[in-house]
Parts: C-alpha cells; sequence; structure tokens
C-alpha cells in the first residue's frame, strides 16, 4: 500500500479532479509552496496536508486504515485462541503417543507452508486473489456517501488491485498461523506445568528402530538450541506405556514435543512472515509523480527535479490564440471593473483582433453574482454571439472563477475568447501582468495559471503583443 503521506497526497488528487471543495483553496497553497525548499515528493506531500488543514481528509484515511488492521487483530486473536483450545482438548489423558500429537501439531502447518513454498517459487508475478480485495473492503467496513468517503474506497480498493498485495496478503496468513502456532505452544507449556504426563509411541507398520532412528533426527535441531531430547534408552522404554513414567524420561520427551514446535513450527513459520514483510515494502506502491496532475503543479513551482529517473518535467501549457469571429459581439468583465469604459479597444489597438471594425458590441459590465450569471446565460441562449471576457490579474482560477468560465463558455454560441487585465487596464505581457501591491514572481505564477486553465479548456486568450 502507499504510505499514509503518499495516500492523503492521491487523495488530495482524486478529489480535485472531482471539483471537490476543500477546507483551504489549493492553488493559494500551491502559490505559497513555490519558494518553499524540498523534493519534489516533499512538497506534494507538504501540499496535501496544508489543503487538509482541518484533518477531515487525514481522519477518513485513518479510519478505513485502522478499521482493517483491526479486523486482522481480531482474527489473530482469534486463531490463537483456537490453538489453545484445540490442543487443550487434544492433551486430556495422561498417557499421549507422542508422534500422534506432532502430526496433530505440524502435520497440515507443514503441508500448508510447504503449499506456500511451492507456489511462491512458480508464481512469482501473480497478484494477490481477488477475494483478498472483497474480504477487507473498505466499501464494507465504512459506510458514507459524501465524496471524501467515496474517494478514499475507491483509493483503497485501487490499493488492494497491485501486484504488491500478493505479499501483504502472505504475511497476514503467515501471521495467523503464527498466532495458531503461539497458541498451542502457550496451551502445551500451560499443561506441563500443571500436570504429568507420560509419552508413548507405537506403529503397526514402521519397525521399532525405524522410530529410534526417526525420533533421533527429529531431535537433533531442537537439541542444538538447548532442548533436551530422549536418548535411545527413553526411547526404548516409551514404546506401549500405558501408566506413569519416570519423570526424567517425561522431561526429554516433553523438551522434544516444545522444540520441534519451536523450530519445525513457529521458526519456518516466521521466516516465511519476515520474508513476506520484506519483499511486500519491496513492491509496495509508491507515488507516481509523472501524472499530467503532479507535473501540473510541478511545473508552477518551477523547480528541478534531481532525479531524472522519477520525474520528467512537462513544458508549460499555453492557451491558444485568440480568433475574432464575425458578427455581433458581447464584451463582459469576470467580477473585476475595468480602469477604462473600453478597456477592449486598449488592449486591441493596432492588433489583428481590432474590434473597431465590428459592426455591433454588446457591453454586458460586469459578470459577479448568481443574477449576473444568470442573467448573461438568458442573454447568449436567445443571441448568437461571440463573447470577449475580461478577466482581471486580481482574479485567481479557483474553482468557483473556473465554474462561472465553463458555463459562460457552454452558453456561448460563436465561441468565447479571453483577455487579461491589469491596473493599467491591459496586461502586456509575464512583466507587466502584476498590481502595485502583488511582486512580480507571484503574477508570473498567475499568469501560467490562467494560460494553464484556458489550454485545458481550448479557450483562446487574446494575443497582446500582435
Amino acid at each position: 500500500m502507499l504510505s499514509p503521506q503518499d495516500q492523503l497526497t492521491e487523495l488530495v488528487r482524486a478529489l480535485e479532479t472531482d471539483q471537490h471543495v476543500f477546507a483551504t483553496d489549493s492553488l493559494l497553497i500551491t502559490e505559497k509552496l513555490q519558494g518553499e525548499d524540498g523534493t519534489p515528493i516533499q512538497k506534494l506531500h507538504r501540499r496535501a496536508s496544508r489543503i487538509d488543514s482541518n484533518g477531515a481528509l487525514a481522519r477518513v484515511l485513518g479510519k478505513i486504515d485502522g478499521r482493517i488492521k483491526g479486523i486482522m487483530i481480531v482474527m489473530s486473536v482469534v486463531w490463537c485462541i483456537s490453538g489453545f483450545l484445540g490442543l487443550f482438548t487434544l492433551l486430556q489423558s495422561n498417557v499421549v503417543n507422542f508422534f500422534y500429537v506432532l502430526v496433530c501439531l505440524l502435520g497440515f502447518h507443514t503441508i500448508m507452508l510447504g503449499g506456500w513454498l511451492f507456489m511462491t517459487l512458480v508464481n512469482r508475478d501473480q497478484q494477490a486473489p481477488s477475494w483478498f480485495a472483497s474480504f477487507v473492503s473498505p466499501s464494507y467496513l465504512i459506510r458514507g456517501k459524501d465524496d471524501v468517503t467515496k474517494a478514499a474506497v475507491d483509493l483503497y480498493e485501487r490499493q488492494l488491485q497491485h501486484s504488491g498485495m500478493r505479499w501483504y496478503l502472505g504475511r497476514f496468513s503467515h501471521q495467523l498461523w503464527l498466532a495458531t502456532l503461539t497458541g498451542m505452544l502457550l496451551a502445551i507449556i500451560f499443561l506441563l506445568v500443571v500436570r504429568q504426563y507420560s509419552f508413548s509411541w507405537e506403529s503397526t507398520l514402521l519397525s521399532d528402530q525405524a522410530l529410534v532412528s526417526l525420533t533421533q533426527v527429529l531431535g537433533w535441531l531442537p537439541s542444538m538450541v538447548g532442548f533436551g531430547v530422549p536418548d535411545s534408552t527413553a526411547i526404548a522404554q516409551s514404546r506401549l506405556v500405558t501408566e506413569a513414567m519416570p519423570l526424567s524420561v517425561a522431561r526429554q520427551w516433553a523438551g522434544l514435543l516444545v522444540g520441534s514446535l519451536l523450530m519445525y513450527g513457529i521458526v519456518p513459520r516466521a521466516i516465511a512472515w519476515a520474508f513476506c514483510a520484506l519483499m511486500f515494502r519491496r513492491k509496495k506502491m509508491r507515488l507516481d509523480i509523472k501524472q499530467p496532475y503532479y507535473q501540473k503543479i510541478l511545473n508552477f513551482w518551477q523547480r528541478h527535479v534531481v532525479d531524472a529517473d522519477d520525474f520528467t518535467e512537462a513544458p508549460a501549457p499555453i492557451a491558444p490564440k485568440a480568433t475574432v469571429s464575425a458578427g455581433k459581439k458581447l464584451v463582459a468583465l469576470l467580477e473585476y471593473p475595468a480602469d477604462q469604459d473600453k478597456w477592449w479597444q486598449s488592449g486591441l489597438d493596432g492588433s489583428s483582433h481590432s474590434l473597431e471594425k465590428l459592426s455591433e458590441i454588446e457591453d454586458f459590465g460586469i459578470v459577479d453574482d448568481r443574477d449576473d450569471m444568470t442573467r448573461l446565460k438568458n442573454y447568449l441562449d436567445a443571441h448568437p454571439v461571440q463573447v470577449l471576457l475580461g478577466i482581471h490579474s486580481n482574479a485567481l482560477p479557483d474553482r468557483g472563477t473556473l465554474r462561472k468560465l465553463d458555463q459562460i463558455a457552454a452558453h456561448a454560441k460563436d465561441g468565447l475568447i479571453v483577455q487579461l487585465l491589469s491596473d493599467n487596464s491591459v496586461s502586456t505581457g509575464l512583466t507587466d501582468a502584476r498590481t502595485d501591491d502583488e511582486p512580480s514572481d507571484k503574477q508570473v505564477v498567475r499568469y501560467q495559471q490562467w494560460q494553464t486553465a484556458l489550454s485545458a479548456r481550448k479557450i483562446g486568450l487574446v494575443d497582446i503583443d500582435a
């Protein structure tokens, strides 16, 4: 899975793509981060954290992650208790068949561990089974119809489909087996402390010497780490025991039983768990900053990326050159007034777009509130005109402003073109598109933001240098 910071950054991307309104304006945060130091990943993480200033997004992600981990913890506890109770039930008699108990402890476990090892070697690039993604799907764990919850659920489900999740599933499977074996170990230790057992062995097919050799081979590894194992005499005395045996011999068999559970059960399963955890870390998802969304943000900051293998800087988007059509024109200002009455003439004098040759111009005035938008849309629906929209440099291309721009473009039957204005009525390029109280570098970013917004919508920009 993605790291918590990457998850928050991806959630911000998904919500911003769907026009979600955040607690803090994302464009303002992007502008403020322009002069800060840090790698692209660090700055993207910082940006996402600041956009989520009230912590609402992080809380939803934390709730989903906590519930998934909670389910895994509960299942581990249940498996541990089942292992304890299962072995507790098995060892009710004071005289137990050693090999029968050992097969019950490790037989199925060994088969499953060997099967996992075989499947791991055969299917190295296999994805996690679909049932696992359905089992831990956050859609079952959290309820909510708001945009944040839906986007967070989609984000987690995309992560569950990643190829690296097979190692996550393997780690979880080994965790359950470790819980079961730990429960068995606790049961054995508890029963050996409070009861005295006698251990016997018997076989119909195998000879006595074969079972003696098998016991000695089985006891080699536990004896290497200090567990007591029965010698040849003790093994011979334990055949077909029906009553209490000497305590020293019983302790040797008990040591072999506990040592076998540890060395042939818990230790191999713990190694498999550690291997899956290591592979999951190596194969885990990482933030893909090559996506157009992230490249656009990094381009705003105008930073050079040190690691060229991770990021390739994209060229700055440029709005298409405005084309004035023949026929009636409607001119309007978006939210801010202009210094001159006929601002469109001042900006287009001597250019190929000069409106002085046009037969008729309708000056609509300022479009600001909802009533203005309704009146403008009604007019555009009834009159086939091309709209020339004047946008002041103080205007931010935020979600509300761009929504108005999209609505005007949708109702303008002969198209929409845009002219960027400043305090001196017309912006004269990157260096002139500023106000007295705003630094030039901020206006450069603002100008490029409008270029990007208009380029994405294929809305023409009046070329003031033409």
